[in-house]
């Protein structure tokens, strides 16, 4: 049996680490729930190894995360199967003056989902948390060339989905801004002239609130939704709660006439909305009260 002691012991090592560790398990599974479960799981056994032993707490903890992470994520890809409509991963929130991951972006973090758990693993240990392939093989049981491999097909698959003309952080809170107005008065002309001609909507409701079952795509069928929702706020209300970074990207978060919070996301390249993301599912929401 393990004394409290001990406990608090491994508690003072792995606590300093744990941000770190929730970072690598999000980015692996887009739930922070899931997350958590996985880098709590990762605590206890932590609490079970004889830590002496162990050189390296971070490297160790790390590769420990990552295996809980692959297990879990083959679990949640059958899960996404499933689900109901269009599936974003759990928006994590920064303000303007807090640092955040910004080669992390949400377009990226969809592109990793049409990779293979290993591939996922491979890129983002390696081109993501900067770990050798030496270490990256060690992690998830593979030697290095079969991680170079991986991390080179993950690389060719999620190129186009990296950030090429970042907006300015500041900017993008501004652009999210005149959105929100623009899309809420029913200021369609002010919208029409904010988004580009290809430009998507997607929307994360899980079954549990109204929400496009299928992305919304083209200017035309992107002004249609926003002209009837106009008429829904302007009856119901939306409430701007504050501009804030959503996976990277400028966005807003929003109290909805149910009373229930929802996030959107822009990305904008070369000063116009391209696409349009929205998460509504409450279980996606919750840690934002």
């Amino acid at each position: 049996m393990i004394g409290a002691g001990t406990q608090a012991d491994a508690a003072d090592s792995f606590d300093p680490l744990r941000p770190r560790l929730i970072r690598v398990a999000y980015r692996m599974l887009g739930s922070l729930a899931d997350a958590e479960d996985v880098v709590q799981d990762a605590f206890i056994r932590w609490m079970g190894t004889d830590r002496r032993a162990v050189r390296e707490p971070e490297a160790f903890l790390r590769r420990t995360v990552t295996r809980l992470s692959l297990d879990q994520l083959k679990s949640a890809r059958r899960q996404r199967e499933s689900y109901v409509g269009p599936w974003l991963p759990d928006p994590l929130v920064s303000d303007e003056e807090q640092e955040e991951d910004e080669d992390i972006t949400l377009p990226l973090m969809l592109a990793l989902e049409r990779l293979s758990p290993l591939e996922r693993a491979a890129f983002l240990l390696h081109d993501v948390f900067g770990m050798g392939f030496d270490e990256v093989a060690a992690t998830i049981h593979r030697d290095a060339p079969t991680c170079r491999q991986l991390a080179a097909r993950a690389r060719g698959h999620v190129r186009e989905a990296r950030p090429r003309f970042q907006v300015e952080k500041r900017r993008g809170l501004e652009i999210a801004e005149a959105f929100f107005t623009a899309s809420r008065s029913g200021d369609m002309t002010t919208l029409g002239a904010m988004l580009a001609a290809d430009v998507s909507m997607h929307s994360d409701g899980g079954g549990k609130r109204p929400a496009a079952i299928r992305p919304i795509l083209g200017l035309r069928q992107v002004m249609r939704l926003h002209k009837a929702l106009a008429v829904m706020f302007g009856k119901y209300g939306s409430t701007l709660v504050r501009a804030v970074m959503v996976n990277g990207l400028p966005g807003f978060i929003t109290r909805e006439a149910d009373g229930e919070l929802q996030t959107t996301a822009l990305d904008v390249e070369d000063g116009k909305v391209r696409a349009i993301y929205v998460t509504r599912n409450p279980d996606k929401l919750r840690h934002l009260h």
